[in-house]
């Protein structure tokens, strides 16, 4: 293809040769995911500043080849990184990856694309900051600007993500530059602490979507409280659900938890603590009520399994303690409240408590720290083990669920916070899975005061013949019975993209929109595209094989 040529040539030179990669194993590893794909990355291009971003727009736009921007690439149960449309070049922003501005006064840091968790972690220890990031349950390696576009959420009173960030400096298709807020104006001061600007409000049409590439993004940090306290609490049956969400709500409305609240099934809590357990289910899948039933009594934990987060002055948890246990009492089987100076005690009596009771403390605690935290903003690679719940090969220590061949599907509905809707979900869920031969494995968080946000997962072994393709009919019944009863995901994966039916006006609209900011279609074509059409415009089409 002689276009193709031209634009790797004129790559190289905006760029720099070494940073243009067109090695097929490269390319290849670009192209898999957790679950099946078969597009095609035809180059990887790593710009390394704003200006090189934009020098790779206008080469595509003059040589018709899209190209699809990732920040790390972590985006693991929704695509990775693979594009939606075949034929793409990756751009992969992770050179990217500078902290260009941090106030300690003002709580607010301003980053690149490629700036992950464990940057901006250990940016704040070296600086021994009284701040706190949120981070989320993912890899370390995770970009905070990747995550804050796809509307992502953690542990903190900070957990949505997006409501936090401000200022955004944005590549549109067509090579030009903006910035958002405030920031339209040269000499603006307060473009990072005031996120409405003055005029249209435009954050949210670069948040998934394709009509932009953020190369710039402040974050707002949370002060550090006087005290942290961390909660836990557990529940008996499957049918205790909907009366704890219930119980919950209040508290969250009210102010008494400020953090978001994670509430997950005993299915959740076992593939966090280990693989599947083949032996006892005597490799027959999948795991049964019955055994799982065993597993929670030998660690203690029940149906279902919360924790969240208190913060502030020592009297003001000591009061949220107080509302809590009031709250929860007679709702729950078993409520604890940690600090430091307890997850430290319970770590020397975990081996006593044990022999005792009999109850598996020890495994139970390596659960708890890493939650306890991420509650403070401490970023940690716990979670991504449990991508390997199904594989039969040992978890190994540079975990790579892409590489690795784990199968992970997120299906992750949202609802108003009642009992009622959280129940069922679960039921819809539960169904399905089982049904399909897989295990119900589910988180509902308390997102804000009013609803919450579901994850539900599909997890599998991509090395067993016929198993991608059973998970994804799996998933594809369950996005259908979701969004027959009015759930509809909080974002989507890239098979997914097409999948829902939104109405007309608002696909006029959102085609309007890409129209004008991306003619040629170049910038990652069919990326939440309400049009149903991930495929090139004609024009570029025939410009690339020409």
């Amino acid at each position: 293809m002689r276009m193709m040529s031209e634009a790797l040539q004129a790559w190289q030179q905006a760029i720099g040769a070494e940073w243009v990669e067109t090695d097929s194993p490269e390319c290849e590893a670009a192209e898999t995911a957790t679950f099946a794909t078969q597009q095609t990355v035809t180059a990887i291009l790593r710009p390394g500043d704003r200006e090189q971003v934009q020098a790779c727009l206008r080469v595509a736009n003059q040589c018709g080849i899209p190209v699809y921007p990732v920040s790390s690439g972590k985006n693991w149960g929704y695509g990775s990184r693979v594009p939606v449309a075949d034929g793409c070049a990756l751009l992969d922003l992770s050179r990217m990856n500078r902290i260009v501005e941090f106030d300690e006064d003002l709580a607010y840091v301003t980053v690149e694309p490629g700036v992950t968790q464990q940057d901006l972690f250990e940016f704040l220890q070296q600086k021994r900051s009284r701040l706190w990031m949120d981070c989320t349950g993912s890899s370390p390696d995770t970009s905070l600007i990747g995550n804050a576009m796809e509307r992502g959420f953690g542990h903190t009173p900070y957990g949505d993500h997006f409501a936090n960030i401000c200022g955004l400096e944005v590549v549109l298709p067509t090579g030009e530059c903006v910035k958002t807020g405030f920031g339209q104006f040269a000499n603006a001061n307060s473009a990072s602490v005031y996120r409405w600007g003055v005029g249209p409000y435009l954050d949210g049409i670069f948040t998934q979507a394709n009509f932009g590439i953020v190369t710039r993004m402040s974050i707002w940090l949370m002060p550090a409280p006087e005290y942290f306290q961390s909660f836990y609490f557990s529940v008996a049956e499957y049918d205790d659900l909907a009366p704890l969400i219930d119980a919950l709500r209040p508290l969250r409305q009210d102010g008494t938890i400020k953090s978001a609240v994670h509430v997950g099934n005993s299915y959740k809590v076992l593939s966090s603590i280990q693989q599947y357990p083949w032996d006892e289910m005597k490799g027959q899948t999948p795991l049964s009520l019955e055994v799982m039933g065993q597993f929670a009594k030998t660690w203690d934990f029940g149906a279902w399994n919360g924790s969240g987060g208190i913060y502030g002055t020592r009297s003001q948890v000591a009061e949220a303690r107080r509302l809590i246990k009031r709250a929860l009492k007679g709702k729950v089987k078993r409520l604890r409240f940690l600090d430091e100076t307890l997850i430290g005690l319970a770590g020397k009596v975990a081996k006593p408590y044990q022999m005792v009771t009999g109850l598996n403390l020890p495994e139970m605690l390596k659960l708890i720290r890493p939650v306890f935290g991420m509650m403070q903003g401490v970023p940690t690679n716990s979670s991504i083990s449990s991508t390997y719940w199904r594989k039969k090969m040992a978890v190994p220590e540079d975990m790579n669920p892409d590489r690795d061949g784990c199968g992970l599907i997120w299906c992750a509905p949202v609802a108003p916070m009642t009992g009622n809707h959280a129940a069922n979900i679960y039921r819809i869920f539960s169904e399905t899975v089982f049904a399909a031969g897989f295990e119900p494995i589910i988180s509902i968080t308390l997102l804000t005061e009013r609803c919450l946000g579901c994850v539900t997962t599909i997890a599998y072994d991509r090395d067993i013949p016929g198993e991608d393709d059973r998970a994804m009919s799996c998933y594809k019944t369950l996005l259908d019975r979701f969004a027959e009863v009015g759930y509809y995901p909080y974002r989507l994966g890239i098979q997914s993209m097409q999948a829902l039916g939104s109405s007309e006006s608002y696909q006029d609209l959102l085609r309007s929109l890409k129209t004008a900011l991306d003619p040629n279609n170049i910038l990652a074509p069919g990326r939440y595209d309400a049009s149903g059409k991930s495929e090139r415009s004609p024009e570029a089409a025939a410009t690339a094989s020409a």
